[in-house]
């Protein structure tokens, strides 16, 4: 979903990461970061076991509001989220200092810290919660531990898949404090319409 087929580092922060196995897969000086990292692995198992057999159900039961090209049908995708819920399971418990509880907002990093920020289906996902201010707040503190690009994915509201109301106005902010922003079509769709990251450069 962020295009990394040419990642040369992994000196890379996954923000708000949760069950996901990227910090697992790319291994090296890789951290993932959630809040839910402050529960045990015997918890966190749980969790995650819970919230795949509602995203499993629910895929399945609205499989037509989906696009289905990058997983095949949702018994492939219900395999490989299994598969990756293993893989961050085993690597949680065998490197736990990759993984740490935080938040976005007050990320425990020095400036300047990682060459690639990444967040995923929180920011923008949830903007029919949290509103512009919350945004920038949180982009802010991604953009101040990276040493070089911050990368966000999706730019749609959950469910809807409608376009962030806020979104031009947010980037016009960056772009007056000398951030520069684009839009970039990823290789990767499931909820439909959502098939761009936003990618911030840092200034540092």
């Amino acid at each position: 979903m962020f295009d990394l087929a040419d990642l040369t580092t992994d000196s890379v922060l996954d923000c708000c990461a949760g069950g996901a196995s990227f910090a697992a897969e790319i291994g090296g000086a890789s951290v993932a970061l959630d809040p839910v990292y402050r529960h045990g692995r015997a918890a966190l198992a749980e969790q995650i076991r819970v919230g795949q057999q509602g995203a499993n159900g629910l895929a399945y039961a609205n499989a037509e509001h989906f696009d289905w090209s990058w997983y095949g049908d949702p018994a492939r995708r219900e395999e490989m989220r299994t598969r990756a819920a293993q893989h961050f399971l085993a690597d949680i418990a065998a490197r736990p200092d990759h993984y740490l509880a935080g938040d976005v907002h007050r990320l425990p990093f020095a400036d300047n810290s990682f060459d690639l920020v990444l967040c995923s289906h929180l920011l923008f996902t949830w903007s029919d919660v949290f509103d512009d201010d919350w945004h920038r707040r949180a982009i802010l503190e991604m953009l101040r531990v990276s040493r070089g690009e911050v990368r966000i994915f999706p730019t749609v509201v959950q469910k809807t898949g409608d376009p962030v109301p806020f979104l031009p106005e947010l980037r016009a902010n960056f772009a007056a404090r000398g951030v520069s922003s684009r839009l970039v079509k990823v290789p990767y769709m499931f909820q439909v319409g959502a098939d761009e990251m936003l990618v911030f450069t840092s200034n540092a």
